[in-house]
């Protein structure tokens, strides 16, 4: 019998080259040389740092911070390429304008120093500014585009690390013996730092984000000349550089703090874990557990990747990693690619709401909420479940609708077999979520995770030379070679984020600075109760409140700015930046503010299977060999549940244990699984046999009343859907050949 889950169809090259297209946090340079040799330092060093610090003690919240950036900000210049001009329009049209703006920035505080500083250093401040101006161009001759390391970026490298390890030379004097009165080469330095946060966010997340970024600054600055509400006092460069680099408000806030003391740690667990086996681990025991069963390829997708995603900071890198497994098994069972790539897509992106080991942003949601983390994966339970619940069922019924059948038992690995071979992986894992439960620091049980994946890493060699372990397989273990390795990605895999979460500083910052988050929040309710009026207004037996449809469109409108804001940011900055901006305004509505937290952390995971930039998908796609925007399309239907968990919890918060009563956790529970039952039936359009176009159009609006907590509209929503269901289970089966979704 066979011991081992079927292998990969495609060759490591070939899945790196799938997530360097689809994903540009990991486009990284190959480099080589003395360039080469001094990344690969910088890269273990500071995984060393952290992994020193998070078990040994962290230092002052400034001067950790710094040095973390310090670190990343001259990699992301080093390891990073341009992009390339592909649309010479564009470039050249972004290019310019983050051109001007340096060099309005530059002009600015150069004024603002007159008398302060010689006019010849004036001068020169105006000039350094053009000089990093003229590098934000898409000019083809400063280079810069592929593996090899332009004159341009090493200054470039130089400047973006030297304004952090500034904060860190000069600590005392900065925030102990002068502090309150900056110095001009304090503020010389913070323009520098946010030119070059700019820059970084730019080179490894494209333009969204740093125009976000742009706008608040420049929001802050010319406050006064907005109109109406809009307008605020408005702040100059000094005030604006001393807010964003002088303090923890700003560049150096929350975000980085979040990704220097937890995700950096987590990020390096998940990469130890994958490189010791783990990954393998979880697609035999996903096979073992589901692989039996109809479209028992499509359901292993769905598990093991739900099981990787847990470890993986990256939908895309789980995407490419368990579905070079599992699409061309789904494929070859019978379902479309089209399916095949969605599915595993979804699956990829559970994992980002999946405790014990969540998402990047549920540390951040930790750091705002003051909710323990150890309280937070619990909370976290029932939304994920609903959201693997809904694609699970949806595969089963499109299984059932092909007559496709499990994988042959001989095919499937042994429980046994793999807990001989890999029960050592599973003692890192048991230990850290143990510390998490025991309300342990997260960073501290990482830390205890990291350690023992190395030390368990060696278990089978151990065994083996004492003549005990024969099944366990021995090349797991950690070689030097390989923890440089996974040392060396560990960082590499964190520099993205950090500088995304850099950038997002700005915004939180100017939020902070002029009370932003609550424009935003007003101009949403003033839309949203504009919206309810009328639509209550229409209503002329009364059953819509104007309280209850003012609360319906504010989600709606916090649900598309959460979508629309992650079709170009990573999960966690569009979280970041929703929960300062989006939040506020639903919890002025009554809604408990850690629904209003979980409801934007959901949409923005979504954003990763919601075209048009559904970047999972599109990674699932070039594996199955299918059309991108329709794979996109179906992946997004795939993960109504996801979509339909954040208004659950809204309506129905004791799923989230908030005024928790068994009652109303139970009629939630049992009225969201049916919603997911009458949702999935209309769009794969099979229960028992084939459903009608007249039946599909009242399971989608049956099961979507069911979302509603109100136990009139509920009972009167199930009973709708369990007489179409059982109606379609008393007709006669199907006949002819069923044909795939494509």
């Amino acid at each position: 019998m066979s011991t081992s889950a079927p292998k990969s169809d495609l060759t490591a090259a070939e899945m790196e080259a799938l997530v360097r297209k689809y994903d540009s946090e990991t486009n990284f340079r190959r480099l080589t040389g003395v360039t080469g040799l001094v990344v690969t330092l910088a890269c273990i060093v500071l995984s060393v740092f952290h992994i020193y610090t998070s078990g040994f003690g962290l230092l002052n919240e400034v001067m950790h911070r710094s040095v973390h950036m310090s670190f990343i900000m001259p990699l992301v210049f080093l390891l990073f390429p341009r992009t390339r001009a592909e649309k010479p329009a564009r470039a050249w049209g972004f290019g310019l304008a983050f051109a001007a703006f340096y060099v309005f920035l530059g002009v600015q505080l150069a004024d603002a120093l007159t008398g302060r500083i010689p006019d010849m250093a004036r001068w020169g401040l105006i000039g350094v500014s053009f000089a990093l101006a003229l590098t934000a161009l898409p000019i083809n001759a400063l280079g810069g585009q592929g593996n090899r390391v332009s004159v341009m970026d090493w200054p470039l490298a130089i400047a973006g690390g030297g304004s952090s390890l500034y904060l860190i030379v000069f600590f005392d004097s900065i925030f102990i013996q002068n502090v309150g009165f900056p110095q001009p080469l304090d503020y010389v330095m913070g323009l520098l730092a946010i030119i070059m946060v700019l820059e970084a966010a730019r080179r490894t997340m494209g333009e969204v984000l740093p125009v976000i970024g742009t706008l608040a600054l420049l929001y802050a600055i010319f406050g006064p000349y907005l109109p109406g509400d809009l307008a605020h006092r408005g702040y100059n460069i000094i005030r604006l550089v001393n807010h964003l680099y002088l303090g923890t408000e700003g560049i150096y806030g929350i975000a980085i703090g979040v990704v220097a003391t937890f995700v950096f740690h987590f990020v390096l667990f998940g990469v130890l874990a994958q490189k010791s086996g783990l990954g393998q681990l979880f697609i035999d025991l996903a096979s073992i557990v589901a692989g039996r069963y109809a479209g028992g390829p499509a359901k292993v997708a769905v598990v093991s990747s739900g099981f990787f995603g847990m470890i993986s900071g990256s939908p895309v890198a789980n995407t490419v990693t368990t579905g070079a497994f599992t699409i061309p098994m789904m494929k070859a069972k019978g379902f479309s690619g089209r399916f095949a790539a969605a599915t595993e897509a979804s699956a990829s992106c559970g994992g980002q709401v999946t405790p014990p080991i969540m998402g990047a942003a549920a540390f951040v949601m930790t750091e705002m909420l003051g909710v323990p983390y150890n309280e937070l994966i619990l909370i976290a339970i029932i939304p994920a479940a609903f959201h693997y619940l809904s694609t699970l069922f949806m595969v089963h019924l499109e299984a059932k609708r092909l007559n496709l059948e499990g994988i042959a038992p001989d095919k499937l690995p042994q429980f046994m077999d793999v807990l001989a071979r890999s029960w050592h992986l599973f003692i890192p894992l048991i230990v850290m979520v143990t510390l998490l439960l025991m309300k342990f620091t997260p960073f501290l049980a990482a830390f205890w995770g990291i350690i023992l994946t190395i030390v368990c890493s060696f278990i089978p060699v151990t065994l083996q030379l004492v003549g005990l372990g024969r099944r366990m397989d021995a090349s797991s273990a950690l070689t030097p070679m390989k923890l440089q390795d996974a040392l060396k990605s560990g960082a590499q895999q964190s520099i993205a984020i950090t500088a995304a979460c850099a950038c997002v500083g700005f915004i939180l910052g100017v939020t902070t600075l002029t009370g932003m988050g609550f424009k935003f929040s007003g101009a949403v309710i003033d839309g949203a109760a504009w919206m309810g009026a009328t639509i209550s207004a229409l209503d002329p037996l009364g059953f819509l409140s104007q309280n209850g449809t003012t609360l319906f469109f504010a989600l709606i409108f916090v649900a598309i700015a959460c979508i629309i804001m992650g079709a170009g940011i990573p999960t966690t900055p569009t979280y970041i930046i929703l929960a300062a901006i989006a939040a506020p305004a639903l919890q002025q509505l009554g809604v408990p503010l850690l629904a209003t937290h979980f409801f934007v952390f959901y949409y923005g995971v979504l954003a990763d299977i919601t075209p048009p930039v559904a970047l999972a998908a599109y990674a699932g796609a070039g594996i199955a060999k299918s059309d991108p925007m329709k794979t996109g399309m179906t992946a997004f239907r795939l993960s109504m549940g996801k979509a339909l968990v954040p208004m659950m919890f809204i309506y129905a918060p004791a799923l989230l244990f908030i005024d928790f009563t068994w009652w109303d956790f139970m009629l939630a529970l049992s009225s969201g699984v049916l919603s997911i039952v009458a949702l999935s039936v209309a769009y794969i359009g099979f229960f028992k046999t084939s459903v009608e176009r007249w039946e599909k159009w009242v399971l989608s609006l049956a099961g979507l009343a069911l979302v509603a907590h109100d136990l009139t509209t509920i009972v009167l929503s199930a009973t709708v859907v369990l007489a179409i269901l059982w109606r379609n289970s008393r007709k006669p089966p199907d006949t002819g050949v069923p044909r795939p979704q494509d």
